[in-house]
């Protein structure tokens, strides 16, 4: 079975929340771990934290966030059309950040990797970024371990 859904909301931090409460409470149908959603939060509260900070410093804009459950699969987009990267492989390594002065921690994408089991970043400077996601639900939709 396939279900997805889609989120708008405004670049503003109070929406970081929830995004991250919104796509747990969506992947709770495929009876995850405690763990899987407490990876599943931090790697969307990372993404969607990425795309207000980073992609739209000067105003508010509009991020989606979709998601796409099918058999044990999650898979998440987050996108926002802002000012996007020259060189994502640069803004993926641990510690860099664009915006220092925020005394931002550059981990961001290093905790996606870490809890999601594949991420890809593709943006364009003046066109946005999007940051996909994908976990197995290991328990899957009949609660039996895999």
């Amino acid at each position: 079975m396939k279900n997805e859904m889609t989120l708008a909301f405004d670049s503003r931090s109070e929406n970081e929340g929830f995004a991250r409460v919104a796509v747990a409470a969506f992947v709770t149908q495929l009876n995850p771990t405690l763990e899987e959603v407490a990876d599943i939060r931090t790697a969307v509260s990372e993404a969607v934290t990425n795309a207000i900070i980073h992609g739209y410093p000067d105003g508010i804009h509009t991020v989606v966030v979709r998601a796409v459950l099918e058999d044990d699969m999650l898979e998440l987009w987050v996108t926002d059309e802002g000012v996007g990267m020259e060189d994502v492989r640069q803004a993926m390594e641990p510690l860099y950040t664009s915006r220092p002065e925020l005394e931002r921690s550059g981990m961001g994408f290093m905790f996606m990797e870490a809890f999601m089991d594949q991420v890809e970043v593709q943006s364009s400077p003046g066109v946005g970024t999007t940051v996909y996601m994908r976990k197995r639900i290991q328990k899957g939709a009949t609660g039996q371990e895999a």
